[in-house]
């Protein structure tokens, strides 16, 4: 199967760039400079206009005026196969994969064949092999990509466009899903590429990883331009300042864990993956009234089919689940919902919103039938209007009006609907998977604090994210998950980021009470 290679990169200019929505304008006459052998960092809040712009770049989006130049010479990118012509690649935040085709498949869909018509993934899975364990994105390239988790996904996003051969490549949030472990090893290699003379463009809203990679960062607020710095001369506060126009503190628990009752309890629990082997391997764990419990794991260990089963959304082939006190093993998602559990999910656009509903439509999803929302069988439109507006302002809902459709948010805002609707109901129990996945700095500091008013206020919350900094400033207590089980649960304020690391890792540690 034949990668796709463009010609040497040597610069590539974006001049002027405009690029406007229904009620956004998403880029403002930007200007920026790629050049070869180099990584440039783009920074922004969500909505800054980061991703439209390299959109714009890969020929996703056409912009409304202004050019690209691709060594000196104007160039018209209609198409990504114009961009992949011209060397340029991208990993996308938002996964262009076709969930019911396999690992190898993807890589290789639109690319030709050295086999005429017939296809050669047997070359095209070795060669996936091959860049996996060079660049420490293994996955298995017989698997369909629906049986993945995201952080695979992510994996194969980006050996997707390493098997391409991109001169330049975008990344959108490449580190979003891996471990810290894995996020070094990427930046190692982000760097040994840039110099070997590609060009690369790094769009994260990780403050060290844009240090530890990028020689120049490009800020954007609002669609414009604040500033462009080398970043030897630059710091993350200074970064953070030129983004929100502000300084950002990070939002830390205080207080000592909550001794209050059980409010979601899990014994014994077994569950099978889609593939139907067993993704869970007896797991037990206690969430308290009052308390956050970080769940600390590398991706695939058990976590998306742990959140499942305690929303309902996948049955327990045995143990039980217990949530306020009331055995709800096996019960459909409206039956945890009545009972008290808000979800974030992990997926925020597949399983958090409905896309093509409005902002205040996916505010009452799980309320419209109810008081005030719904009088018998009709729709309360006034009161729902004037909630929604209220619940936007207060969650601070970056978006034209309660009318706009969900799916044109950026992914920051998308998280904060979520969060309105959810921690809105005063729910007993909040499963949060992942809540800042993807999103920028300042959105960040706000979901963390929503996190924690749910804690002050008396509910309980399991925390599942791969961010270990965000787990130890958040949480109480930390519960790590391997092979589907809970290896040890400890305390936030004694364990080192080192140990929590080995045991991620499978490393044991039998002194440790595995429930408190």
């Amino acid at each position: 199967m034949e990668s796709s290679g463009g010609p040497r990169i040597k610069q590539v200019r974006m001049q002027r760039i405009t690029k406007t929505f229904p009620g956004v304008l998403a880029n403002d006459r930007v200007d920026i400079e790629i050049n070869s052998g180099e990584v440039l960092a783009l920074l922004g809040e969500n909505g800054a206009g980061k991703t439209t712009l390299m959109k714009v770049l890969y020929g996703l989006y056409r912009p409304d005026s202004g050019q690209i130049l691709v060594n000196g010479e104007a160039v018209t990118i209609s198409s990504p196969r114009d961009a992949i012509a011209l060397g340029i690649g991208m990993v996308h935040q938002h996964f262009m994969l076709v969930p019911s085709l396999t690992v190898a498949e993807n890589v290789v869909l639109g690319l030709r064949s050295d086999r005429g018509p017939l296809l050669d993934l047997d070359t095209a899975s070795q060669r996936i092999v091959a860049l996996g364990e060079e660049y420490g994105f293994r996955v298995n390239p017989e698997a369909p990509v629906w049986q993945l988790s995201v952080g695979e996904q992510q994996r194969v996003e980006i050996i997707k466009a390493l098997y391409r051969g991109a001169e330049l490549l975008i990344l959108d949030e490449p580190t979003a899903v891996l471990t810290p472990q894995e996020a070094r090893e990427l930046i190692a290699v982000l760097r040994g590429m840039a110099q070997s003379g590609k060009s690369l463009v790094f769009i994260s809203h990780k403050m060290n990883e844009v240090m530890a990679v990028s020689d120049r960062v490009t800020v954007l607020r609002a669609g414009a331009v604040v500033g462009t710095v080398p970043t030897s001369h630059t710091s993350p506060e200074a970064l953070a300042t030129m983004m929100v126009g502000r300084k950002i503190e990070a939002a830390k628990r205080t207080g000592k864990v909550s001794s209050g009752k059980a409010v979601l309890e899990l014994d014994q629990v077994w569950a099978n993956a889609d593939n139907d082997l067993p993704a869970l391997k007896g797991l037990s764990l206690t969430v308290r009234e009052g308390e956050i419990l970080g769940l600390a794991g590398v991706s695939g260990n058990g976590q998306r089919e742990l959140a499942e089963v305690i929303s309902g959304l996948r049955p327990a082939t045995q143990g039980n689940v217990r949530l306020g006190g009331k055995d709800l093993t096996g019960a459909r998602p409206a039956a945890m919902i009545d009972a008290g559990l808000g979800y974030v999910p992990e997926d925020r656009l597949t399983f958090g919103i409905v896309q093509s509903f409005s902002v205040e439509e996916n505010l009452i999803l799980k309320d419209h039938h109810r008081p005030p929302f719904a009088r018998w069988i009709f729709l309360q439109n006034d009161v729902i209007r004037d909630w929604s507006s209220k619940t936007v302002e207060a969650f601070d809902v970056r978006t034209p009006s309660v009318e706009t459709r969900a799916g044109s948010l950026s992914g920051g805002n998308i998280q904060k609907v979520i969060l309105a609707r959810d921690i809105s109901r005063k729910p007993a129990v909040l499963l949060a998977c992942y809540p800042t996945r993807g999103v920028d700095i300042a959105a960040t500091e706000y979901v963390h604090r929503r996190l924690l008013d749910v804690r002050s206020s008396g509910g309980g919350i399991l925390l599942i994210s791969e961010e270990l900094d965000e787990i130890l400033n958040l949480a109480d207590r930390i519960a790590v998950i391997y092979e589907g089980k809970i290896v040890a649960v400890v305390d936030a304020d004694t364990v080192s980021l080192e140990e929590l690391g080995l045991l991620m890792a499978g490393a044991n540690r039998p002194a440790l009470s595995l429930q408190g």
